[in-house]
């Protein structure tokens, strides 16, 4: 059951990401304004990873 509730956030949040980082960089702005919400997406994902791994951790 846990496996199934990582992958899918995980999985979730990367599809996430895969969509949104390349239509970030594609706006007329381009990086420089926008590299906040990239930043902001990639520190979220490695915040899921560590957060699924110490609950991970707390049901074994």
């Amino acid at each position: 059951m846990t496996l199934i509730l990582q992958l899918t956030v995980l999985i979730a949040i990367s599809s996430i990401l895969l969509i949104s980082i390349p239509i970030v960089f594609a706006s007329p702005d381009g990086r420089s304004s926008n590299k906040n919400i990239v930043f902001a997406g990639r520190l979220l994902w490695i915040g899921l990873v560590f957060l699924v791994d110490i609950l991970n951790s707390l049901i074994s």
